[in-house]
């Protein structure tokens, strides 16, 4: 092991290596890159990033329920709550796993 960075695996007379890239690194980077999401990207995909996110940076749901007239955070509320049983770093996963789809899907859509 060659510290925190990476590792080395020695095979015959070469050398390979990997850069090992901490979830949270990625979370910060895939977090920045939301924002370069399109403006019709659905409500319904919204929510479980939010959900994902705050899963991910506080953990299980610390706040009451909104009120039913409260629809939009509500909603959010409920979003998070889907995914409580998730670890932080599952959460992180998620989060890059749905960010880089939805990128994904956008350049599609916009080279079509």
């Amino acid at each position: 092991m060659s510290g925190p960075l990476g590792f080395f695996i020695r095979r015959g007379s070469v050398i390979f290596s990997w850069l090992l890239v901490y979830p949270s690194e990625e979370f910060e980077e895939h977090a920045e890159k939301v924002k370069k999401l399109p403006e019709n990207t659905t409500n319904e995909n919204k929510l479980i990033l939010y959900g994902l996110f705050k899963q991910a940076t506080v953990g299980p749901v610390n706040t009451s329920r909104p009120g039913i007239f409260n629809m939009r955070d509500r909603a959010k509320w409920d979003a998070w709550k889907a995914v409580e049983v998730k670890s932080k770093d599952e959460a992180m996963s998620d989060y890059i796993t749905k960010v880089k789809q939805l990128l994904e899907e956008a350049a599609a859509a916009a080279s079509a």
